[in-house]
């Protein structure tokens, strides 16, 4: 992993100008330092990140502290995120305020408003704006942390819009907070590592003209899918294991599919 000088000691206004709620700018200010009593940064890569303009930023999803992290690391590469989260979050007291006043987009799972988080993100793309999800759509439950099977929503919104796909991968957010269980005693352990990367946008190019019906959605899954898995492996020195865990089934199954919107 190339390192690049720590940009997080920055002034934030140096290296990024966007507009922003004035919440979310203190949340970026009360992360900034929090982080750094728990998590020693590790940031490259954010010469991917585009300065303007609509992009689809995509990351393999580790652990609850995620977002935390990876919104800081694209808040330093100059821009403000949008994130889709579950809806639940927007019924905890203080958090779906938060959630609100910063803009984020709920995932309304499973129910008549399922298609409703697709339509803000597509306005949001419209409106120039910077959106990140997990294609996962949840925590990996995979047992060694590979991105595991994935929903179609990254790549409808990719090739309904033409916005890039830019993939940021990372590791470590797992052992500061835990995985698929939340760890809060792990907070009060030694401080760990945690390694975030961007790479370019994701080829799709191959998708181009053609109807997103749901085999051609589920081709272009795949493709984040694998890239996001290689930049892993990269980042990491491991080897992708044979196949995609499937949490429905429990195991890991043949590459190749999505499991919904």
């Amino acid at each position: 992993m190339q390192k690049r000088d720590k940009p997080w000691r920055r002034r934030r206004r140096d290296v990024n100008r966007e507009p922003a709620p004035v919440v979310y700018r203190g949340l970026v200010r009360l992360a900034r330092v929090f982080i750094p009593l728990v998590a020693r940064r590790q940031w490259a890569g954010q010469e991917f990140v585009p300065q303007t303009g609509p992009a689809i930023v995509v990351g393999n999803h580790i652990s609850n502290f995620d977002p935390i992290v990876m919104g800081e690391y694209l808040v330093y590469s100059g821009r403000w995120a949008r994130f889709l989260g579950k809806a639940d979050i927007w019924r905890v007291p203080v958090l779906g305020w938060v959630a609100r006043q910063c803009r984020q987009i709920p995932v309304y799972r499973d129910t008549d408003r399922a298609s409703d988080s697709l339509i803000h993100a597509r306005k949001a793309l419209e409106q120039g704006d910077l959106i990140a999800l997990y294609p996962e759509g949840t925590i990996t439950a995979d047992p060694d942390g590979w991105p595991m099977t994935g929903r179609r929503g990254a790549a409808q919104l990719a090739l309904r819009t033409g916005a890039p796909v830019i993939p940021v991968v990372q590791d470590g957010a797992q052992l500061v907070l835990g995985g698929k269980r939340l760890e809060w005693w792990r907070l009060f352990g030694r401080r760990r590592d945690i390694r975030i990367q961007a790479g370019p946008a994701v080829d799709l190019s191959e998708f181009e003209g053609e109807e997103p019906t749901k085999e051609v959605l589920d081709r272009a899954t795949t493709r984040i899918l694998d890239t996001l898995t290689a930049m892993r492996a990269e980042l990491t020195g491991l080897t992708p294991p044979e196949g995609r865990y499937d949490a429905r089934l429990g195991r890991r199954v043949t590459i190749g599919g999505a499991v919904g919107e």
